[in-house]
Formats: structure tokens, C-alpha cells, sequence
């Protein structure tokens, strides 16, 4: 049986950044702060853990002075940088460009829509870290979808500016885009409703999805190995599962269960963008050992 790894697969490279720059620092100093889980690969984190990386939260962070934290790369809202400021902590900043960029552009649509009654209005996970950023550029005014339902919460009668996190599905995002227009036309308004979609999707993420349909193709069975709190892993395991029903999400070699290749001929393994080489290539020295 051949078990092959996708070579597109494993960490982006916002992630790549974070996880050097942890490792450089935690080379030289003992401890190392980092403000959330610096990835959501429980695996990565307690290798990063045993060299000195201390996970807080926002609540941590309030009552330290005179240190240093890593902000991963999923970005943090201005209120941590002021507090940062203010207890002389030094922030190394590990952000993502392309969140980055994308806070730049919502901070400056925020500005914009003052002037014309508007609402910013992101598509993304409520409590997930890069949205939190990105409402943080709004002073918390932004509304976050996610669901049917939360588009209640958007006034259709006044002009919208529809942003997305950046790691949500290109589909998704579309599909997104047609309701909010089809909730414009049946509020009815007698003037033109503004409505300005921008795509903002991480075209890294966004080209692994049909890359790893393909993938899925061609084998027998599927491993798809990531964190159970990755929301870009739960999307593109999706897309796997989609087009072979024998695709199976793992978190640990423990999860393996022999019997998913009994008559398997080619096995590929696949990954999130949270999900390091060396814990796939485990999977795959299991699963030969198996056969």
C-alpha cells in the first residue's frame, strides 16, 4: 500500500513566521510569552511548551509588566498594543501581512461609512481570534456573520461593507455575498442600497481547496490530520470528504483506526495550515507499519 503526504500541505506562511520567531527568542531567553495559542495544533504547541513558550490569555496579560509577548498570526484589535504600552511590555509582533493588511482595510472602511450611515459587516467565527482583531479596527461596531440567522442583525436599507476572515471558504464567501443581495432586493428600498463586497481571502488557503478535491481523488483513503480547533482544518476536511467518503480527521497517531485500510491500495494524508510537516509524517510511519 502507498501512503503518500501532499506536498502542499502543513503550515502557511504567517504561521512559518510566528513559529520562527518563537523558536529564535526561546533560543536565548528561558520563557517566552504568546498571547492565545501561537497555532491550533495542540502537538505544536506542547513542542513549543517544552522550550519555554508560556500560553496566556488577555486576562494574563493585564497583570504583566516589563516582558515580552509574541502576538501570533492571527493579529490582536489596538487595545492590546495600548495596553502593551501602557505596562511596558514589549510586543513582538508576529501578525500575519495578509490579516494585517486586511485590519488596515476595515480600519479605513470603518472611517469611510461614518460619513454615509453604513455598516461594516464581516463573514467569520464570533470569538475566533483574527475577528476579534478585525472588530477591534471598528471600536466593536462591526457585525459579525457567521449564520442565516445572524444576518438579522444587518439593516438592509442602509449601505453595507462586507469584509471576510481570511481563512472562511471562497464558497462560503459566495454564497455570503448572494444572500445579502437578495435581502437588499426584498427590503425594497427605494434608493440604490450601496453594497461593496471585498475579497478578502487568503489566496493560500483559498488554492488548497480544489487542490486537495483533487488530492482526494486519488486515493483510496483520506487522513486528514489537524487541530480540532482549526477552523480552516474543519473547512478543508470538508472539501476532502466531499469528494471521498473514506476521508478521516485526526488529531493524534492514536486516533488511527486500523480497519480504515483493510482494502486500501493508496493512502494520502493531507493537513490544515495549522497542521507541522513532522506530525503528518508520523501518521504516515504509523500507517505503514500497519500494512
Amino acid at each position: 500500500m502507498e501512503v503518500t503526504i501532499d506536498n502542499k500541505s502543513g503550515f502557511c506562511f504567517g504561521v512559518v513566521y510566528a513559529i520562527q520567531m518563537a523558536e529564535d527568542i526561546l533560543a536565548e531567553d528561558e520563557i517566552l510569552y504568546c498571547l492565545g495559542d501561537i497555532v491550533h495544533n495542540d502537538q505544536e504547541v506542547d513542542r513549543l511548551n517544552a522550550l519555554g513558550l508560556e500560553i496566556i490569555d488577555h486576562n494574563k496579560l493585564k497583570s504583566l509588566k516589563n516582558c515580552k509577548v509574541l502576538i501570533r498570526a492571527h493579529g490582536e484589535p489596538p487595545s492590546t498594543y495600548a495596553l502593551a504600552l501602557k505596562n511596558n511590555i514589549q510586543l513582538l509582533d508576529a501578525s500575519c501581512p495578509v490579516v494585517l493588511k486586511l485590519q488596515h482595510q476595515i480600519k479605513e472602511g470603518h472611517e469611510d461609512i461614518q460619513n454615509i450611515d453604513g455598516q461594516i459587516v464581516i463573514y467569520g467565527k464570533d470569538g475566533h481570534a483574527e475577528v476579534t482583531g478585525l472588530v477591534g479596527q471598528t471600536n466593536g461596531e462591526a457585525i459579525i456573520v457567521y449564520s442565516d440567522e445572524d444576518l438579522n442583525k444587518i439593516n438592509f436599507n442602509k449601505p453595507i461593507y462586507l469584509y471576510s476572515q481570511t481563512t472562511k471558504s471562497p464558497a462560503a464567501f459566495a454564497d455570503v455575498v448572494a444572500k445579502i443581495n437578495n435581502r437588499i432586493l426584498s427590503a425594497g428600498s427605494k434608493e440604490e442600497i450601496k453594497f461593496i463586497v471585498h475579497d478578502t481571502l487568503c489566496s493560500q488557503v483559498s488554492r488548497k481547496e480544489p487542490h486537495l478535491k483533487t488530492f482526494s481523488k486519488h486515493h483510496d483513503v483520506i487522513i486528514f490530520v489537524s487541530g480540532t480547533k482549526s477552523s480552516n482544518g474543519k473547512m478543508l476536511y470538508q472539501s476532502c470528504k466531499e469528494e471521498n467518503s473514506n476521508s478521516y480527521f485526526i488529531s493524534d497517531i492514536s486516533e488511527i483506526n486500523n480497519e480504515w485500510f483493510l482494502t486500501a491500495r493508496s493512502v494520502g494524508i493531507c493537513g490544515a495550515t495549522s497542521t507541522p510537516r513532522w506530525l503528518m509524517e508520523q501518521v504516515q510511519n504509523t500507517i505503514e507499519k500497519i500494512v
